[in-house]
């Protein structure tokens, strides 16, 4: 619309006008301000709030499904996928480290514990990232590469962390590609 933006919630067939200068600020405005409009939509029941802590069941599910469908399609089309699984929202806030630590504990036991994911970094990573970015957090997923003798690695950084190792056993990778919002 010219006016604004005119929000339809089909369940409760009701309808939630926004004037252009509130989505001006939804789009560019500060993260208070996109906070403030993003809890107001909240309240008027026409967006969800910060999803809960996945489960570690979840968890196991989301990387065997991460893993099969980078097996099934390929790592770089995963990558050009990660904007639609993980969306960068309105108000992305920084994780605590507990919850980024829960999340690397149960990443590893999978990855470790599944013959079918067989600690793959990838699958790993990506899965942290995409649960990370669901729940609203802030996230980065990093590729990188090391010359002698030649290897790729992924990993997620989030709070200070990395989900799995930035540095397996020891070995410096150097970043060649890092996402941070949702998939750009």
């Amino acid at each position: 619309m010219s006016g604004g933006v005119l929000i339809a919630d089909w369940r409760r067939t009701r309808f939630l006008g926004m004037t252009t200068a509130d989505l001006r600020k939804l789009a560019d405005g500060s993260p208070e301000e996109r906070a403030e409009l993003v809890t107001a939509l909240v309240r008027a029941g026409c967006a969800v709030p910060r999803r809960k802590d996945y489960t570690n069941a979840e968890v196991g599910l989301w990387l065997r499904g991460v893993h099969l469908l980078i097996r099934t399609v390929g790592f770089g089309r995963v990558l050009r996928l990660l904007s639609l699984a993980a969306p960068d929202y309105t108000r992305a806030e920084p994780p605590d480290a507990e919850d980024v630590v829960r999340l690397k504990r149960a990443v590893q036991r999978h990855g470790r514990t599944s013959w079918f994911v067989n600690d793959d970094c990838k699958a790993e990573a990506v899965t942290a990232f995409v649960l990370l970015r669901r729940c609203g957090l802030q996230a980065a997923l990093h590729v990188g590469v090391r010359e002698h003798p030649f290897a790729l690695h992924a990993w997620t950084s989030a709070a200070g962390l990395c989900i799995p190792d930035a540095e397996p056993r020891g070995h410096a990778f150097t970043p060649v590609l890092s996402i941070d919002r949702g998939g750009r």
